[in-house]
């Protein structure tokens, strides 16, 4: 009956701050506090080219596909 006493009291609550801790530290690190409308505006931008890229990319690799099976 007392390891399971000293599960529940100590290492349950002691799991919960750990985890609390880490998502805050992942929240912290995913929206930075002295990030301007400028920052925002050029991650958008990147964003966007990088979808343009990877849409072309898919295009050229369709057609690869396409000549390859025929």
């Amino acid at each position: 009956m007392i390891p399971w006493l000293i599960f529940a009291l100590i290492l349950v609550p002691l799991l919960v701050v750990a985890f609390v801790a880490a998502r805050r530290r992942t929240v912290a690190g995913e929206h930075p506090t002295n990030e301007t409308a400028e920052d925002r505006a050029e991650m958008e931008r990147e964003f966007a080219e990088a979808e343009a890229y990877q849409a072309e990319h898919r295009a050229e690799d369709r057609a690869r596909y396409d000549e390859e099976r025929f």
